[in-house]
């Protein structure tokens, strides 16, 4: 009988898990968590260590309800996986192929090592629906404009279907390992956790059980609800996809089997599997250019003329910048650790173009805050907004805040949620507060600079000063036009 190493990293799920569906199939099964320390990539954000000790807690649970335990190990892979082998008797490691460069690169090298001890390597798809190396041009090369790229996965064969959670696993007892409690992945001071812990269950099953509501509700109105903040129209189930709680074959498939059922709701079906897409698109990139996370895709945006401004980036970060859909959108990050995406596209747009902030100062404010932190779809979004990547929106593309807030908040009710001092205003207020009378805020207990702050830039200031900084790039174009709006991040 073989015993195998199930090595999990970013499929923290027994559902439709092929490595862990693979090795129940051939025997005996040893669960292996590892925290690389020193980490091989960027190391995760404060709030995605919280959801990962979650998830990994939880995903302990499921799979000694099965028959076998999660060991926990902290170190240097290979030494682990070989001691492990060593203990265990395995002669078989298997686990989910990972897409980021780095460590894409150390799982071959890791292959190579193993392979020389004997030991066999079985690798298996399952975070990417596509193969970056299949999904090509006409000409063989990597897209770089995201609607060919849909097009072409919608034409590609079917992702295959999810394979069901084994019934039973024949563990190995006895193996040691650590707790996670005592790696100290969140700190005992901190205070924000509680929030996160309020609004998110980090567990297998709710992913599974969000996608059934999401299916047998919101997603008939996904169309038209999606950007609209102030109503639950999306799926939320980002986070769980980042960290592999639900795969995406799982997600893929019901949701094309909700189409077939119901063709009323095609167009709605449609767009949310554009924001699949737009994920997967986001890692392709990030496999055909490493250095995505840190340099524009624009070269020429490498000289561009960004403001070093320590007190604006704070506003920004805690929500105080004196607009309130920005504001709003700052705090839910803070207090929930995710952000609607439509609302996303408005602060970051206003961090880039407003203050003229460093797009990579934004992307690592949310690789620490959010949930969902994922490394190609944080990196490429914020490229897209700054207007320096891959089929991104010009540069001169400048939200304005006040209408966005109109448009996708009309009741002013998202504000309202997580601005509080701007409660008692009305919608026509409530966006643009530093336009109310002074009855009307004194009647609804506002003291625009005291309770709410006055804005930290003006608008039409700041929209003159990005266009002039645009104009000192010789050439600001991205290197592929703006065809779709799409920055979907937050499903």
């Amino acid at each position: 009988m073989i015993t195998t190493i199930v090595l999990f990293r970013a499929n923290l799920r027994l559902d439709d898990n092929p490595a862990l569906a693979d090795a129940a199939a051939r025997g005996k099964v040893v669960p292996l968590f590892i925290l690389e320390d020193p980490p091989i990539d960027a190391p995760p954000g404060g709030a995605s260590r919280w959801w990962l000790r979650e998830a990994l807690l939880d995903l302990d649970r499921g799979l000694r309800r099965l028959g076998a335990e999660l060991v926990f190990r902290r170190g240097n892979a290979e030494a682990i996986l070989l001691d492990i082998v060593r203990q265990s008797g395995a002669s078989s490691v298997s686990w989910q192929r990972r897409h980021e460069p780095a460590l894409a690169q150390q799982d071959e090298d890791l292959t190579a090592r193993l392979r020389l001890n004997g030991i066999e390597v079985r690798q298996h798809e399952g975070f990417l629906l596509f193969d970056p190396a299949v999904i090509r041009t006409a000409g063989g090369t990597p897209f770089r404009v995201f609607t060919p790229f849909a097009r072409a996965c919608m034409a590609a064969a079917e992702p295959s279907p999810p394979v069901a959670a084994p019934a039973r696993l024949q563990g190995v007892a006895g193996l040691p390992g650590e707790r996670v409690e005592d790696w100290k992945l969140v700190s005992a001071k901190a205070s924000w956790p509680q929030g996160l812990a309020a609004a998110w269950e980090p567990a297998e099953q709710a992913a599974l059980s969000l996608l059934s509501d999401f299916l047998d509700g919101a997603i008939d109105r996904y169309r038209d609800d999606r950007d609209r903040p102030d109503i639950g129209g999306t799926s939320r189930l980002s986070p769980y996809l980042h960290f592999g709680q639900i795969g995406p074959r799982r997600i893929w498939h019901a949701v094309r089997y909700a189409a077939a059922r119901d063709r009323a709701n095609a167009k709605s079906v449609e767009r949310y599997l554009l924001e699949i897409l737009w994920r997967e698109f986001s890692w392709h990139l990030l496999a055909q250019f490493p250095e995505l996370p840190r340099k524009p895709l624009t070269g020429s945006f490498e000289a561009f003329p960004w403001r070093d401004d320590a007190n604006a980036l704070e506003a920004w970060k805690r929500g105080r910048t004196g607009y309130p859909i920005v504001d709003a959108g700052m705090r839910q990050l803070w207090e929930t650790g995710w952000m609607h995406n439509r609302v996303r596209m408005v602060v970051a747009s206003f961090l880039v173009k407003h203050l003229l902030i460093d797009w990579r100062e934004g992307a690592a404010w949310f690789w620490d805050t959010l949930v969902d932190a994922d490394l190609g779809n944080n990196s490429a979004s914020w490229q897209w907004v700054a207007g320096c990547g891959a089929d991104a929106a010009p540069f001169f593309r400048i939200f304005n805040p006040m209408l966005q807030g109109r448009k996708f908040d009309p009741r002013g009710d998202y504000v309202r949620r997580y601005v509080p001092e701007l409660a008692r205003l009305d919608a026509d207020g409530i966006h643009e507060p530093w336009r109310a009378s002074p009855t009307q805020l004194r009647e609804a207990g506002v003291r625009l600079g005291s309770t709410y702050p006055l804005p930290i830039v003006d608008h039409q200031a700041a929209r003159q000063r990005a266009l002039g900084a645009l104009t000192r790039l010789k050439d600001p174009r991205p290197a592929d036009l703006f065809s779709a709006d799409h920055v979907g991040r937050s499903r």
